[in-house]
């Protein structure tokens, strides 16, 4: 592994600082949308307002192509960016899933039109955007899914229902899997539709979470008429354009220890100051979620470091993905030993309520486990 930042990334870690120095004021810090979704409208506005500077300084998709905003940006930039906005505190854009994840399938699959019409205004947060994927009876086995999509002359009639959707509640726009050959095989009868989410039809349902927030969403499809020209990618083609998009959204688990080692050092500083430091068990068990915050950070250099010399992201995603989610659900355990009853409040308490989650966020353990299994050790897959 060679993991080295070159002279242009610390350059570039200059120039960023600084712009953030002069515009991250205090009106803007915080938690940004993250993922508690508990916003008010004027949280909202001020986060679009937030989203614009860094649009206007092309800094809101840093990995896009320059034409339509960003910077061209390299992995190694993209790492840089993502630990300068964790050590100012600043937040986010206002539509994570559209830029990381959406916006490069339709760069790579869309028209002219569709580019031309749609990627400026999510650049600046105008719109927000969600992925209707998974299904009640379709997540791991995504090929599964049964919402249908029929050609009536311009349109598409789309009915069927998606689940655990992120933003949906909030979201303008949906990147949406239908399938559109019932007849062919189940990887190739599904097709790609960009469908605003003002139609006639669409219903938003959100879903309460142990934790009493509305983070995932059911959205209801009947009778939908979405029209033919927000078909993105070949028709019955979608299963690619899909993998384009799950393939952005697993690159990001490069920058996951960010968050977790942040929580760690949290976690020992809590410890100090409450004596639990000096226990011997308790001293053994801070060491060990210490030095997995910090495998974490290997596992994540190692597949920046593949990328960084040409090397497509693979199972080192998968690697990463394992390694924090199991990560997290020891640090919510640990919390539990050395903080006693204070870890069931607050942020802790909250935390580990959520942790469970993360097992299935982004690509559940067992699927992740089947995917080291055939790729890296080569086991043969399950019959």
């Amino acid at each position: 592994m060679d993991f080295t930042y070159p002279p242009e990334a610390e350059a570039f870690r200059a120039e960023f600082r600084a712009w953030l120095d002069d515009h991250l004021t205090d009106e803007y810090r915080g938690e940004g949308l993250g993922f508690s979704m508990e916003m008010g409208p004027d949280r909202i506005a001020k986060l679009r307002e937030w989203n614009r500077l860094l649009a206007d300084a092309r800094y809101a998709a840093i990995a896009w192509p320059e034409e339509y905003g960003g910077r061209g940006a390299g992995i190694i930039e993209q790492v840089v960016f993502a630990e300068e906005m964790h050590r100012s505190g600043a937040p986010g854009t206002l539509n994570p899933l559209g830029l990381s994840n959406i916006a490069p399938a339709i760069i790579a699959h869309g028209t002219d039109e569709q580019r031309q019409a749609l990627l400026p205004r999510m650049l600046r947060g105008e719109d927000i955007w969600c992925q209707g994927f998974s299904e009640p009876d379709a997540g791991s086995d995504l090929a599964s899914l049964k919402t249908t999509a029929l050609l009536d002359g311009d349109h598409f009639v789309v009915n069927g229902q998606k689940t655990w959707n992120t933003l949906g509640h909030l979201a303008n726009w949906c990147e949406l899997l239908v399938r559109t050959d019932p007849d062919a095989p189940k990887h190739k009868g599904i097709s790609c539709l960009l469908v605003d989410m003002t139609l006639p039809g669409v219903e938003v349902r959100p879903l309460v979470t142990i934790t009493g927030e509305r983070e995932f969403n059911e959205i209801f499809f009947t009778e939908v008429r979405v029209p033919k020209a927000a078909l993105l990618g070949p028709l019955h083609e979608g299963w690619g354009v899909a993998m384009t998009t799950l393939a952005y959204e697993r690159g990001t688990v490069a920058n996951l220890h960010l968050g977790l080692r942040a929580k760690i050092r949290r976690l020992l500083d809590e410890a100090v100051d409450a004596g639990a430091a000096r226990d011997p068990v308790l001293r053994q068990e801070l060491a060990r979620i210490y030095l997995e915050g910090e495998l974490l950070k290997l596992v994540s250099e190692r597949a920046i470091s593949g990328a960084m010399h040409g090397r497509e992201l693979g199972p080192e995603s998968s690697i990463a993905k394992l390694v924090w989610s199991e990560a997290e659900q020891h640090l919510g355990e640990v919390a539990g030993d050395v903080l006693g009853a204070d870890a069931n409040t607050g942020t802790w308490g909250r935390d580990r309520v959520y942790m469970r989650a993360l097992t299935i966020a982004g690509g559940t353990t067992q699927v992740n486990k089947n995917v080291l299994a055939m790729r890296i050790l080569g086991l043969p897959r399950a019959t």
